[in-house]
């Protein structure tokens, strides 16, 4: 099993690494970040996402992965990545392990580009939830995720764009917007490099 999650880490490392990263340059739009935290539980993967409180000025109630808006003081978008999921659910900086980047992704509801940063982080862990701007945390079989009855194919307003998209839909919980977005890019290459989970 530890030969094969080491294996598995360094695929997916090289096909982040391996593919152009599409970004998004519009001074309009606010820079963000986030982390896309993977672990393994009960022998499969899991990815975890954050149920946003009501108490913060952007995306409230929504389902998202941890992460927010760049501070000027933030060396880059991955500081702010690994910086405000400390802030937001209490995972240590020395606790993750980045292994690449996805494409920017714009928010359809707000004026937001999001850089996803995919990690893998330990588990069982200690999470520190801030009420302030977290209701709850929750993770996800990828095996879940890739389910076909799990997903929803939907068309979303980008601008002036209509693109294609897709929701997710597993124990009571829709992902969907920029996270399922982020999410997808996320699956595709899993699926490329790892098959089934």
């Amino acid at each position: 099993m530890y030969d094969w999650f080491v294996e598995m880490k360094k695929k997916i490392s090289q096909a982040l690494s391996s593919r152009p990263k599409k970004r998004i340059s519009d001074k309009r739009l606010t820079e963000a970040a986030v982390l896309v935290p993977i672990f393994c539980k009960g022998g499969e993967y899991h990815i975890l996402f954050t149920q946003r409180s009501n108490k913060v000025p952007y995306h409230k109630g929504q389902i998202s992965f941890p992460g927010g808006a760049r501070h000027k003081s933030d060396s880059g978008l991955l500081e702010t990545a690994i910086r405000e999921s400390w802030e937001e659910i209490g995972v240590e900086p020395k606790d993750v392990e980045i292994l690449g980047e996805l494409d920017d992704t714009r928010t359809t509801t707000s004026s937001f580009v999001i850089s996803p940063f995919v990690a893998f982080i330990p588990y069982p862990y200690e999470f520190k939830v801030s009420p302030d701007e977290i209701d709850e945390i929750f993770d996800v079989p990828i095996s879940a995720l890739i389910c076909e009855a799990n997903v929803r194919q939907e068309r979303n307003v980008a601008g002036n764009e209509i693109v294609p998209g897709c929701s997710y839909e597993y124990g009571g919980w829709l992902i969907w917007g920029a996270t399922a977005g982020i999410l997808q890019q996320f699956l595709e290459i899993w699926q490329s490099v790892c098959g089934a989970p």
